[in-house]
């Protein structure tokens, strides 16, 4: 891997500890932001060249679509599930649902998190969570509005906003056009929340 320039290295230290504080990537509006570039052009400049060097992989068509390749772990970690598709009606982490386990320093992500979830499908690409992403999921039912929850409806656990209108109703808010909100009558319907992301790795 090829070494970097130190505003390179800003950049990515910007993009780690941003992942760290809020779950998901920053847009280089954000970068700009924190690092006081006067045009999302420059924080464009580095990302590319962050790109061309393998640090980074960046996914065209989403603002939110920066993520980091295969951090290098220098310090030995805990080993953490990762979950792949969760078999109806089992417990997430049921052993039936874990594909393997990944080594990971604790507080990588500057939150204790208790397992990755693979995710499935694209309804979260403009948060910069993609088709087999692995999110840290943080096993908690402390939950705002705003976090990127793994919600289980019924047998169906699906990675989505979480908003709530009222006492019996939430909204499941998926980040692509292409995809509609999930309307929780909490009344009728039940609704257990797993956790919620607390980062995300990108394995390739």
């Amino acid at each position: 891997m090829k070494d970097i320039t130190s505003q390179q290295n800003k950049v990515l230290n910007c993009i780690q500890v941003y992942i760290k504080k809020t779950g998901f990537p920053p847009t280089r509006a954000d970068i700009c932001k924190e690092l006081g570039f006067k045009s999302p052009n420059s924080a464009e400049t580095h990302l590319r060249a962050l790109e061309k060097k393998g640090f980074i992989s960046i996914e065209s068509g989403t603002s939110r679509g920066i993520s980091i390749i295969n951090p290098e772990i220098e310090n030995e970690g805990d080993e953490y599930p990762i979950i792949g598709l969760v078999a109806a009606g089992s417990p997430t982490l049921a052993t039936e649902n874990v594909e393997k386990v990944f080594n990971c320093p604790q507080g990588f992500f500057g939150s204790n998190f208790d397992y990755f979830l693979r995710v499935r499908g694209l309804s979260m690409k403009d948060a910069g969570i993609m088709e087999d992403d692995l999110i840290a999921v943080k096993k908690t039912q402390d939950i705002k509005n705003g976090d990127i929850v793994i919600a289980r409806i019924d047998d169906e656990v699906t990675v989505k906003y979480f908003h709530r209108h009222s006492p019996k109703i939430v909204h499941l808010q998926p980040a692509n056009e292409d995809f509609s909100n999930i309307e929780v009558d909490l009344e009728h319907t039940e609704l257990f929340i797993e956790g919620k992301s607390v980062g995300l790795i990108r394995e390739n």
